[in-house]
């Protein structure tokens, strides 16, 4: 599966959020991750990511497709980072 992963959290738990998303997705921009997951994969990302949240003032948000065949991304303006889609 491929997952897209936005957050918005606390500034105290930003460099933790980030060090576990990277583990497993590519960085692309500011909050913003991708890459191909397996089940079990996604699983554990939000397993480990549960642990380090506060769900009272953090909002993480996967957007979770079927492949990257069917997605779709077009930028405007400058390349943050992140991994080229190789198809």
């Amino acid at each position: 599966m491929y997952v897209i992963l936005v957050y918005d959290v606390n500034v105290a738990r930003v460099g933790k959020v980030l060090k576990i998303a990277r583990k497993y997705l590519n960085w692309v921009q500011n909050s913003v991750l991708e890459g191909e997951l397996t089940e079990a994969t996604f699983r554990a990302l939000k397993a480990d990511m549960e642990r380090i949240i506060d769900p009272e003032e953090d909002s993480l948000l996967f957007y979770v497709l079927g492949n990257q065949k069917y997605a779709k991304r077009e930028l405007i303006g400058i390349k943050k980072g992140g991994e080229e889609w190789i198809f």
